[in-house]
């Protein structure tokens, strides 16, 4: 899941068993076949699908695999599958807003999984548009820290590109652009010899709803429950977890 919050990397930190990491590279998979399907296989000619493979190679996805994805995509593979993209809206507990982006070929299933996910854990499917003007588009490029690597040096490489803000999020530096300057604040960091994790756009919540541990739980509950569904690629919320209560939950694990 995404969102642009501490909860987002505590919870990326986690994700490293078996099941979350099969799960992770199928959706990395899904995305480079959209993106080959939607601009061609041709990476140097596909903005897109150049970020979609660098960001799973980041995340130690096959070669193999990879190159099969992209195949697929530009309809050199057998088994090439048509996803639709479909977004859904909703609400988690505490009037939490929650953004659900699906990858599917069933627009059946993911509706009715997203809605069973949501009212099983005490949420509820909201009206289209009712949600999604709490959020806007935005270009975020993630930088892993590195030795001799400083945020300022980080964020003059790409300030002329269009990078506007940088923030501080534990192991990596986030980056937040317009969301059509991605590419060029990715090419900027590139061209200053600096790696990059991801770039991509992303739904960046404009206000957030504050929670105590009791509502953090009843809304991790919601967004955990839609993070394992198959269908769904992104999870985005407004949460805003305070650092006192992510303090409580690290110190019982």
């Amino acid at each position: 899941m995404s969102g642009h919050s501490k909860w987002a990397t505590t919870k990326h930190k986690k994700a490293a068993n078996d099941a979350k990491r099969g799960k992770l590279f199928a959706r990395l998979i899904k995305n480079i076949e959209v993106a080959a399907r939607t601009g061609g296989g041709d990476p140097a000619g596909n903005p897109t699908l150049y970020d979609a493979i660098q960001k799973a190679k980041k995340n130690s996805v096959p070669s193999d695999n990879i190159d099969r994805a992209v195949k697929r995509g530009s309809g050199d593979g057998a088994d090439a599958v048509n996803y639709e993209s479909i977004t859904y809206e909703g609400y988690a507990s505490g009037g939490v807003a929650v953004l659900i982006e699906c990858l599917t070929d069933n627009r059946n299933r993911a509706a009715s999984e997203v809605r069973v996910a949501l009212t099983r854990n005490g949420g509820t499917l909201a009206d289209p548009g009712s949600v999604s003007y709490l959020f806007s588009r935005t270009g975020v490029v993630e930088v892993p820290k590195a030795d001799g690597l400083e945020e300022e040096d980080v964020f003059m490489a790409a300030i002329e590109a269009g990078a506007e803000e940088i923030e501080d999020m534990d192991d990596v530096w986030e980056i937040t652009c317009g969301p059509s300057d991605v590419v060029a604040v990715r090419t900027a960091l590139q061209e200053a010899g600096i790696d990059y994790n991801s770039a991509e756009v992303q739904f960046l919540p404009s206000m957030k709803v504050e929670v105590d541990k009791e509502g953090a739980l009843k809304v991790m509950k919601v967004l955990d429950a839609l993070d394992d569904l198959d269908d769904v690629q992104e999870v985005y919320s407004n949460v805003d977890i305070p650092d006192a209560v992510m303090a409580e939950f690290e110190g019982e694990e």
